[in-house]
């Protein structure tokens, strides 16, 4: 008896459309459906955090989007730094109302 015997990793992966292994298959890679920002409603809030810190945090984007290329393109237009933490962007300082006027101006629904 082997250690992963009828398991999922006891068998080479395949493709779920063609069935040919995995590193034979030609079939095109299925697109990825993401959410419009009109679909969404977006909260901005202002946090305190560790030796007085304030960070704006932005919630509710949905999991499909592209956070790292959202929370590029808002760091370099608020001059700060930033981070994604548990699907929420993080931006150092307080800068809820050029986040506010970039985010309508994409289109995204606010709170």
């Amino acid at each position: 008896m082997r250690l992963f015997e009828g398991t999922p990793f006891d068998r080479p992966l395949r493709c779920e459309i063609c069935e040919k292994l995995e590193g034979d298959c030609t079939c095109p890679p299925p697109e990825i459906v993401r959410t419009p920002p009109e679909e969404q409603t977006i909260v901005i809030a202002i946090e305190k955090r560790k030796r007085g810190k304030t960070v704006t945090v932005i919630r509710g984007l949905a999991a499909d989007n592209d956070h790292a290329a959202l929370l590029k393109q808002l760091k370099s237009t608020c001059g700060a730094g930033g981070s994604i933490q548990d699907g929420n962007l993080d931006i150092q300082g307080n800068h809820r109302e050029t986040v506010r006027t970039l985010l309508k101006q994409q289109g995204y629904k606010l709170k």
